[in-house]
């Protein structure tokens, strides 16, 4: 009865929140409470609840001084050349944005830390996605599936859960898991590419002829608008300035208002803002790669490391105490609707496990395994995983279900590395699983609907983690 009420409530979850009949949070909450009177455990729904929340609060108060200082880093204008940089390369064509965004989450994402992966790439690339009206669900997506390709680095987590779980060595799983890894990000590129191909043909290729970098600031020289198959998107006569392309009228901007890459409201190259502090930018550069080094290294627990990076750059960047009350509230209602979701995400997770339905629900899975399947266990490990870490936590699975598996896999000669190895499969689609905290701080600050970003996510990133898997068995490591 567990396993089936566990299945019920994922499904009503999902379907609820695809469907926009409920709000992620209030679904996060409401729902596994219900299930929790249904199983007849209501009365201990606040020990679960506590328990959820005790688990989850280091997450919570990662992400709240995550979020505070990075904002602060964008606002003192760290990234700005990273910024510019992205800009030069895309050129307002729709192909080179969603390859960028491909490209700049996979390389933030060295950090192994998603939530700061999503902050620079959506603050990087939202107002160019705005400007030229591409779809922000395709940032997301591929942000989101980059992201967890990269995920599997052994600092990332789960590589280093499953060597706890079956005491290996966290290098032994990784390092032969590279080729596959490799070709998993070689399919998000292509991807990104189709993505961008598709959005080109929505909307048309609007190629800046010209761009310089005028005192931090992108400045148009000569705009035209190349229109690409019959359905292009551009509106209206072309202005002066533009010059009409073969087959159909032109304009500098999507909409066909002839603005200029100024127009593109890229608020962190605004070279006015009074929160930039250039004077300070070696040190706040000195000050990140410090702290992601410290990261890396995990010498601190990740949430003290960004809670002394938050109050040191707030500190240094704003000595006055009413411009660092002004910066915390600029930021605080992305802070309120992480942390919020994270403490909602408590409830499903602490529900989930403290009713007994994700142990009852993996062993279900396993015990259905066919005897036949017994000597393939690596493969049967890698295809579990694209849909269990999409439901489950990494903690839950690396620590409650891998070790079941491993045991399986023993018991017809298969090793535990290689168990170790296939479980990384579904990473990809892990990292938009709606209980990962760090995907509400993507679709938070990219303004996507959580269940939007789902439907559209989903598919791509299950697709890439069978590429993955895939490579994994050509390659031997599975």
């Amino acid at each position: 009865m567990l396993t089936i009420l566990g299945f019920v409530m994922i499904a009503t979850f999902l379907v609820l929140i695809m469907m926009k009949k409920m709000s992620p949070l209030a679904a996060l909450v409401l729902i596994p409470a219900l299930f929790c009177v249904l199983v007849g455990q209501g009365a201990h729904l606040g020990d679960y609840v506590i328990k959820g929340i005790g688990d989850l609060a280091p997450t919570a108060a990662m992400l709240m001084f995550a979020i505070i200082y990075f904002g602060v880093m964008i606002d003192v204008g760290l990234f700005d050349p990273v910024v510019r940089g992205i800009l030069r390369f895309c050129k307002a064509d729709p192909v080179r944005v969603v390859v960028g965004t491909a490209l700049l989450a996979a390389i933030v994402s060295l950090d192994g830390d998603g939530s700061t992966t999503f902050m620079i790439t959506v603050s990087a690339l939202y107002p160019l996605y705005k400007r030229l009206k591409m779809s922000l669900v395709v940032m997301t997506g591929v942000a989101a599936t980059a992201n967890g390709v990269m995920n599997t680095l052994p600092w990332g987590g789960p590589t280093a859960r499953a060597a706890t779980a079956l005491k290996l060595d966290a290098g032994d799983i990784f390092v032969p898991m590279i080729p596959a890894l490799a070709v998993g990000l070689v399919a998000v590129f292509a991807l990104a590419y189709v993505l961008g191909r598709r959005e080109r043909k929505r909307l048309g290729v609007l190629t800046l002829g010209d761009v310089a970098t005028v005192t931090g600031t992108v400045e148009e020289k000569e705009a035209e608008q190349v229109l690409v198959g019959a359905g292009a998107g551009a509106k209206g006569g072309a202005p002066a300035a533009a010059r009409p392309a073969t087959g159909g009228s032109a304009a500098p901007g999507s909409d066909g208002s002839g603005g200029s890459v100024q127009d593109l409201d890229l608020q962190g190259l605004d070279p006015r803002r009074p929160t930039l502090r250039p004077k300070l930018y070696w040190f706040n550069a000195a000050l990140t790669v410090a702290l992601l080094t410290l990261l890396i290294l995990q010498t601190l627990p990740i949430p003290v490391l960004f809670l002394l990076g938050a109050a040191l750059a707030l500190t240094v960047n704003f000595p006055h105490m009413k411009d660092q009350k002004a910066r915390i509230a600029a930021h605080a209602e992305n802070v309120l609707n992480v942390s919020g979701m994270v403490f909602a995400a408590a409830v499903f997770t602490g529900v989930l496990t403290g009713t007994g339905m994700v142990e009852h629900m993996a062993r279900w899975l396993v015990s259905n395994i066919p005897d036949a399947l017994g000597p393939h266990m690596g493969l049967v490990t890698g295809v579990l995983s694209i849909p269990l870490t999409y439901f489950m936590s990494n903690d839950g699975f690396y620590f409650g279900i891998v070790p079941i598996l491993a045991e399986a896999g023993a018991a017809h000669g298969v090793a535990p590395i290689e168990i170790a190895r296939a479980s990384l499969v579904g990473q990809a689609l892990h990292m938009s699983s709606p209980l990962v905290p760090a995907v509400y701080v993507l679709v938070g600050m990219a303004k996507v609907e959580f269940g939007d970003h789902t439907r559209f996510t989903v598919k791509w990133a299950a697709l890439t983690s069978l590429v993955v898997l895939g490579a994994s068995l050509l390659f031997g490591i599975v």
